[in-house]
Formats: C-alpha cells, sequence, structure tokens
C-alpha cells in the first residue's frame, strides 16, 4: 500500500499541467468543499486548485474534491494510480481505478513507460521508473530487450543493469549495453573537458622544479623569487634559486589509482568513477589505476580504454574489504610522492577495521596524497560509517560526499598537495 507523499512528489515535480498553469497546490490552498450556506460560485483558479489537489492525492483520497478528471488528465493520473495505487490488475487505466497496477506483465509496463514519457517530463520519468523497479519488483523485466528500449535511460538505471548483469541473457546484452553506452556518453561529454583542462592546469603547476635545466627554466619566475639577491653595483640578480617547469610530453607526472567500492549501494558512483577514470586514462601525463573491490579485488585498469567494459566489469552487491583492496593499491605504488589514492566508499568495512587505518596512515606518511569520498554522485552522502570516516578525518583524510562537477577539483588540489575543497556538509 502507497502513501499519498509518494504520489505527491512524483506529481509535484514538474509535470506538464502543473508547469504550465504556475506552482503545485501549498499547505495553504485547501479545496473548497461544500457548505450548508451558499458562498461565491468557484471561479477558474478554484477549478485548478482541486483539479491540482485531485491529480496529487489520488481517487480515493480526492472523493471529496468533488472534482472530475477527464481527457489528458484521466490518463496522467491512471498512469500514476498504476505506480502508487493499491495494485491489482495490470496497466489499469483511468482515475477511478482503485486498484490499477503494473503487474508483472512486459507488455503492460512497456506500455505503462510510454506513457509516462508522454505525459511527465524526463526528469519525473525517470524518479518514476526507479520507484516502479524498487516498489513493483520489475527489475527482472528488465532483461527483456523490448523493455530496456522503453525507459529513460539514466545513471540509475545503468546501475540496475549492472546489479542483473550475471542474470542477462545473451539477446538482453547487447540492447543493455547500448544503454549504458548512451548514459556513458552523455556524461562524459558533459564532464571530460572540464576535467582535462582543470587537471592539466594543476599539472603544470605541480610540475615546478627547483633545479631545471638551462632549456627548462622560466625567468619570469625565477627572477621574482630572487630579487632579494639583487646586487645594485652590478646592476643583476643572483639566481640562487632556479625555478622551471618539466615538459609535459616528455613524461608522467602523477599516478591515480582510483578505489572503488562495488557495492550495491555504490551503484551511482561506481558509474561517475569509470567515467572519470576513462578520461584521467586518456591524459598523457597521468598514469591511471582502477581497482574495484568487493569481499574480492579486480584490477581494471587495462579496460580503461571503454568505461562500458569497465562498467560490466564489476559485479554490484556483496560484502566489502577495503584493507584487502587498500592493499593490493599500496602493492602497485612505486612513486609515494607523485601518487594520488582515491578510495570510493561509504566505509563499511567487513575486513580488519585496525589494519585498514594502518594502510591509509603508512600511504599518508610516505608521501602518498589519500583522498576518501563517501560518494561520487549528485545525490549527496548516503548512509555511511561515522567511526570511520572520524577515525580517517584524525589521520588527516577527511571523507565527504562528492558531487561530479566538484570532482576535478578534488583532484587538483590533490595532484597540487593543497588542501581539498571539502563541502560545508561534510564527514564528521
Amino acid at each position: 500500500m502507497t502513501t499519498n507523499g509518494d504520489r505527491m512528489t512524483a506529481n509535484t515535480a514538474g509535470t506538464a499541467p502543473h508547469q504550465a498553469h504556475g506552482s503545485p497546490p501549498g499547505p495553504a490552498d485547501h479545496p473548497v468543499r461544500p457548505g450548508p450556506h451558499p458562498g461565491p460560485r468557484p471561479g477558474p483558479a478554484d477549478d485548478e486548485r482541486l483539479r491540482r489537489w485531485r491529480l496529487v492525492l489520488g481517487g480515493d483520497s480526492a472523493e471529496s474534491t468533488g472534482c472530475t478528471l477527464t481527457g489528458r488528465d484521466a490518463a496522467m493520473d491512471g498512469a500514476l494510480t498504476a505506480l502508487y495505487g493499491g495494485g491489482g490488475s495490470p496497466g489499469g487505466r483511468g482515475g477511478n481505478n482503485r486498484s490499477a497496477g503494473l503487474g508483472a506483465s512486459a507488455p503492460s509496463v512497456a506500455r505503462w513507460l510510454g506513457d509516462i514519457r508522454t505525459y511527465f517530463p524526463s526528469s519525473v520519468v525517470q524518479v518514476m521508473q526507479r520507484d516502479a523497479i524498487d516498489r513493483l519488483g520489475l527489475a527482472a523485466l528488465l532483461l527483456e530487450p523490448e523493455m530496456l528500449e522503453a525507459v529513460e535511460a539514466d545513471v540509475h538505471l545503468v546501475g540496475t543493469l549492472l546489479s542483473l548483469n550475471k542474470a542477462m541473457p545473451e539477446t538482453t546484452k547487447e540492447t543493455a549495453r547500448a544503454v549504458v553506452r548512451k548514459v556513458v556518453d552523455e556524461l562524459e561529454k558533459r564532464l571530460a573537458g572540464r576535467t582535462r583542462a582543470t587537471l592539466t592546469g594543476a599539472l603544470d603547476r605541480s610540475a615546478k622544479i627547483n633545479r631545471p635545466r638551462h632549456h627548462d627554466i622560466d625567468w619570469d619566475r625565477t627572477i621574482r623569487a630572487n630579487l632579494k639577491n639583487y646586487l645594485p653595483e652590478y646592476g643583476t640578480v643572483v639566481p640562487e634559486r632556479l625555478i622551471g617547469y618539466g615538459r609535459a610530453a616528455q613524461s608522467v607526472k602523477k599516478d591515480v589509482v582510483l578505489c572503488i567500492d562495488q557495492s550495491g549501494s555504490m551503484a551511482a558512483s561506481v558509474v561517475h568513477a569509470s567515467v572519470f577514470g576513462a578520461v584521467l586514462a586518456s591524459m598523457r601525463t597521468l598514469r591511471t589505476r582502477l581497482v574495484v573491490f568487493d569481499t574480492a579485488v579486480v584490477d581494471l585498469t587495462d579496460q580503461l580504454d571503454d568505461p562500458v567494459d569497465v562498467l560490466f566489469g564489476t559485479q554490484l552487491g556483496g560484502g566489502t574489504d577495503i584493507n584487502r583492496a587498500l592493499a593490493y593499491c599500496q602493492s602497485r605504488i612505486t612513486r609515494p610522492a607523485d601518487t594520488v589514492v582515491v578510495l570510493i566508499s561509504d566505509l563499511y568495512e567487513g575486513g580488519i577495521r585496525n589494519e585498514m587505518l594502518k594502510r591509509v596512515a603508512a600511504m599518508k606518511a610516505s608521501g602518498v596524497q589519500f583522498v576518501t569520498l563517501l560518494a561520487l554522485s549528485d545525490e549527496g552522502a548516503p548512509a555511511y560509517d561515522r567511526d570511520h570516516a572520524a577515525a580517517l578525518g584524525a589521520l588527516g583524510v577527511p571523507a565527504f560526499a562528492c558531487t561530479p562537477d566538484l570532482f576535478p577539483e578534488v583532484m587538483a588540489a590533490a595532484i597540487e598537495k593543497r588542501p581539498l575543497p571539502v563541502p560545508d556538509k561534510e564527514a564528521p
């Protein structure tokens, strides 16, 4: 049984009728109820208010509104009732069907998916799809190609598909890869340019060296740094300290290790991290390694040229052994002072807690820049182990949730060895 709050969430998230007629009703917009004494006749504004309440509340809760839905409104109400109603006959339609539901019929669900894409904007469709998968147990239907072709692709859908990867029949895998490819391409288009530009600047600044060869000397910076050594009798500056830049094209400047928790709650983070891993791997001045883990550790570095391959190489779900994953990453570090390790995890450790913390402390002591992200997604911080977050903070490794848009700045700060741009609402 659903609550009116669930239906209100979907209905007030930007439906076409609400966009066309202004803001959805607020707490003060009570429906007009008939009383014993006649009052002024309801005007168009009152009718619109009743209509909105009727769509928000659904049929059973809105009997007293006296509002009858017709046409597009009735169809929209049927789509909402099928998901947020009491369940019952598959593919129920119309505002008066109190027991409508989606059932377990693929044609019925495919029809419903087409309906909601007709009546609601994309952002609302994605919310309703997630609700349908979670509330009505429709994940298994996503294993059918016709279903995948009907859904609105987003990061959360990709996470669901990845969790079903091992159960997916061969006839569905190509369609699933196409859906994942679409989402990955959109993310890469949005994030790649800014990431490369931000990190290129950080790498150039971090490559400043104090013993450059003659042809690598930055004379402007060198002169400014040595003005105190000006000799007026000779009219010259003694360059006691030389400043220069390494050549970007000649060598790898930094090593980056992305260590990603692939437990089920981290699905959106896995998707974003895979895209960023591919972007970082495309930069010649970075050597990027991508490691995913649950209770086992899998190195997917050799697949970084295609984030879709990386994603299908993961297996969402299972336990968590952070210590084991960090042990593997630590064993692959050859240049600690030039290495950034990014742990993306909710920190629910199933391994040896004290060993995990000792390992982080050892890496820090060796010169590794260590970053802990509770999530890499637009949803903010998930549930996480606060004790472990506090323990890492005490080691000088703040644990915080990071949006994809902030991630380039976090990486740039780590590369330059300056304080991380931790959001205001950080983990304790």
